[in-house]
Parts: C-alpha cells; structure tokens; sequence
C-alpha cells in the first residue's frame, strides 16, 4: 500500500511517500520504451524528511542530484538505489561547505535548479547551497533555456553583447538557433528596440527586389537554394559594413529572417508568377503538350487550360519529383519535338522525330543535350520550349550530339 507522506505544490519535485511501513522518495524522470514517464523510487529516513519539509533548497539540490541516475537507468534498467541513498547525508544532513565539495564531484542537473532560481553567479563558482538560497517550488522552463544557450555559446566563445542578444530575441533564435526565426518585437526591451530595428532596415534595404524562386525539383514547397545563399551573403555583407560590431551570430540570424520571409513569399505565389518567365502567351500555337516522369505517369496540358503550360509542367514536376523519380519529359506529339529533363545530372535533352516509323521500322530521332544551371536554367529551357519548340532552344546551347563529347562536358563541370 503507498500513502503520499509529503509533497509540493510543483508536481515535478520528488515526494515522500510511505509503501508497506518504509518511507521513501519519489520521483518521475526519463520514459520507456513506450514513452510512458518512469517512476523511481529509494528509501530515505525520517531525518531526511524532516529536513525534505523544511529546507527547499535542500530538497531540490537532492533532486538534481539523483536525476543523473535515473538517466543511467535508461528505458527499463534498474534505479542504482545505493548510489541514490549514499547522497541523502552529504546532502540533506551535511554543512553548506561539505554539500558544495560533493557537487564539485558528482554528476547534477543544473537546469533543475536553474529553473527553480538558483542564483546562476553562485552557482557557477561551486556555492551551490547559497545559491539555492532563493530557489522556489514554480519553475520558469525559459529560465534554465536560457542559461544552457549561454553555456553553448560560451563553450564556442561566443561572447554577446546586448544588442546582439536583443537582435537574436528579436527573431526568436536567441534560445534554438534552428528555430524558423520570426519578428517578436516585444521580446526586446523598449531601450534597445530601435537599435534593433536599425540593423532590421539595413538587411531591408539589402536585399530589397531579391527573391528566392521555388524549386519543385525539390517538391512544391521547396524553394531555390542559389536565390537563398545569394540573398543571405548580401544581407550578412550590408550588416557587417554598416554595423562591424555586430557578432557573427547576430548578423546571420538577420539574414536568416530576411531569406526566410522572402521563402515564405515564395511559397505562397502561385507558380505562374514564381517562374523565371511566363510563357506570355507564345504557346498558344501549340494544341497540346504532354509531361511524363520516369515512373511512366502522364499529364496533359491542352491550349484552351487556364494555366500557362509552364505553371502545369512545374506543378507536375513538384507533384512528381523524388530521389527516384528525377527524369521529366514534354513533348509536343503534333510537331514530333520534345525535351528530357535530367534533374540528377543537371542536364537536358532536346529531341526533335526526324522520320516515323513505317512499316514496322524504328523511328529516326535527332538528340542533343546540354548542361543546366540549376533550377533557374532549367525553368528558361523550359519556357524557351514551350514558346517556340525545339528551335528556340537554339540559343541556350551549347549542344551536344556526341554522348561521349557530352559525358566529358559533364565531368569537367564536377571536376571544377
């Protein structure tokens, strides 16, 4: 039978609880194997208790002490209860000056403590006791965040001013600098907010008219790598001219948000104006075109569509497109003419029927390729096709009928 002898107001703070006679301590920490929290407990004394109820700073300076163990029990191992119970003395009974000697030789969890208060100039020094002099039973999570974003960057010797810590909580990266990054101007403090948005106007002004194009061989929310590292080094290069005193992790959580935003526009524009160029019309010469993957799916684009058959194309190629899946084809059967997409390549085929099949004879195609520049060469070949067929292409060459010609083009390309 298990009766609850003492617990506090915060639910996570191990309690006391009293099972078949025997007091013990109990406490959550870490999951199973199903996700399901773990619950430990060790037997403790009624002088542990004693001083459990009264001394809260003891309590919890226990607490971060045996939270190491549980995390050495892992998702169904036992609690080590003789190193659990060999802590209880040392650190509920002993003098603040043997209780601060034992932290400096065992493992604890500072952001328990941190969470709770502790003073963190104290706590750094080894005056764990006095430290924990103002702890409290709430917790205040973004605390003890906080403090371990400031250990990480101190380990890297990063060092923040604070105008740089007020630019990073301005885009909500000051704790997780993987976080999508946003404007939250109410995270800065009024003093220091219009400094901020001074280096904000300078990336504005930066990378004003720049865009970050969508990718759809990448699907359809993708946008163009290039267009976003072209942004992000003129945004960094504008902050650090105008202000040279900025940290580097600053200016690149500024560029961060201006590529960010410029994505997110991206995302949201519909794909005949995410192009390169519209088809403006010119395709209207053309009654059909047909688009097919290299899984054998096939999607017709017909003149009278309400869509240009560029927008159709790349929607498909953003439908489509896997690591599996990285051939694309158009054709226009009418005129015997076609180009062939070869996204792991980076390159293009344009295919022009230079004789049909008759009598139970192959077909005569004329083939020639080319290397492409990334998404944005990709999308001008594919406007130039849909505009004027195999002869427009002309231009975007050069073109190669040799496949061994081609073979060693290509490989000069990775070599450089």
């Amino acid at each position: 039978m298990r009766e609850i002898v003492f617990t506090r107001n915060s639910g996570w703070i191990p309690n006391v609880i009293r099972e078949d006679g025997e007091l013990k301590l109990m406490l959550g920490a870490g999951a199973d194997a199903n996700h399901e929290p773990r619950t430990f407990t060790f037997s403790i004394s009624e002088a542990h208790l004693a001083v459990i109820r009264e001394d809260l700073a003891r309590h919890l300076l226990l607490w971060s002490a045996v939270l190491p163990l549980c995390d050495d029990a892992g998702t169904r191992g036992r609690l080590d209860e003789n190193a659990a119970v060999a802590l209880l003395d040392p650190i509920l009974l002993a003098t603040p000056a043997d209780a601060d000697a034992l932290f400096q030789r065992i493992r604890w969890d500072r952001s328990r403590l941190v969470s709770h208060g502790a003073d963190i100039g104290l706590l750094e020094r080894g005056q764990v006791c006095a430290a924990m002099r103002a702890a409290t039973e709430t917790s205040n999570g973004k605390r003890a965040q906080e403090y371990h974003a400031g250990r990480r960057r101190a380990e890297r010797g990063a060092v923040l001013g604070p105008l740089d810590a007020a630019i990073l909580r301005y885009t909500g990266q000051y704790l997780h600098g993987a976080t999508v990054p946003r404007r939250t101007p109410d995270a800065v403090a009024p003093e220091l907010l219009p400094e901020v948005m001074r280096v904000i106007a300078t990336a504005e002004q930066a990378c004003a008219g720049m865009r970050i194009g969508r990718d759809p061989r990448r699907g359809n929310r993708a946008t163009d790598r290039r267009d976003w590292d072209r942004m992000a080094t003129t945004v960094e290069a504008a902050v650090r001219r105008s202000h040279p005193e900025r940290v580097d992790e600053a200016v690149r959580t500024v560029s961060f948000l201006m590529c960010s935003e410029a994505a997110d526009r991206s995302r949201r524009t519909p794909m005949e104006a995410a192009g390169h160029r519209a088809d403006f019309g010119g395709s209207a010469r053309k009654t059909a075109l047909s688009f097919t993957d290299d899984k054998g799916v096939e999607k017709k684009w017909l003149r009278d569509s309400p869509r240009t058959a560029a927008a159709e194309f790349w929607e498909f190629v953003g439908d489509r497109s896997a690591a599996d899946n990285e051939v694309f084809t158009i054709e226009d059967e009418e005129r015997g003419e076609g180009i062939q997409l070869h996204f792991y390549a980076d390159s293009i085929a344009r295919i022009m029927t230079l004789r049909e099949g008759e009598g139970g004879s192959d077909p005569e195609y004329r083939v020639e390729y080319s290397l492409v520049d990334g998404i944005g060469g990709y999308r001008n070949l594919v406007s130039a096709f849909v505009r004027g067929g195999y002869a427009a292409l002309e231009q975007h060459g050069p073109w190669m009928s040799d496949v061994a010609e081609f073979e060693r083009a290509r490989r000069r390309r990775e070599a450089r």
